[in-house]
């Protein structure tokens, strides 16, 4: 019975040990997210993007329309009708403040109409911040500036 409990104490060890060594950064994490919603917008998942976003996110767009909260974003890109539009973006710097369980990013975005070809017809750069809610990042608010258009 001793030699079974010191087995079983020896491999939660290695399990945790491993668990800590193969676990995600906070930049990963947030990577990893970032890499799931461009392939929702991509392939049009509304909910699946949506489920990245806090319930009372904040988004200004690139024409500078300031949209509050999930389900005023969610009628946004319904309202949009039929359009093959969709957004990749593309980031250059994450920053995590650990003690409050925010973080900073921020790249380049570029917009796409597959009716139109396969180069970008519309691009700027943007800035997220990310808060960790029970363990799971998601998008806090975010901004996009339209800096160039084909």
């Amino acid at each position: 019975m001793k030699n079974t409990r010191h087995i079983l104490f020896t491999v939660l060890c290695i399990f945790i040990f491993t668990s800590v060594l193969l676990s995600q950064t906070n930049e990963e994490q947030i990577l990893a997210i970032r890499n799931a919603s461009n392939l929702a917008l991509k392939s049009y998942e509304n909910e699946e993007v949506l489920s990245y976003l806090t319930d009372d996110v904040l988004t200004t767009t690139g024409n500078g329309t300031l949209i509050t909260g999930k389900k005023a974003l969610e009628k946004y890109i319904l309202d949009d009708g039929e359009s093959k539009m969709y957004w990749i973006r593309m980031t250059k710097e994450i920053i995590v403040n650990e003690k409050r369980g925010l973080a900073w990013e921020n790249g380049i975005w570029n917009g796409y109409n597959p009716e139109k070809g396969d180069d970008s017809i519309v691009n700027g750069n943007y800035s997220a911040m990310w808060t960790e809610e029970s363990g799971v990042w998601k998008i806090k608010s975010q901004l996009f500036v339209t800096l160039g258009e084909k």
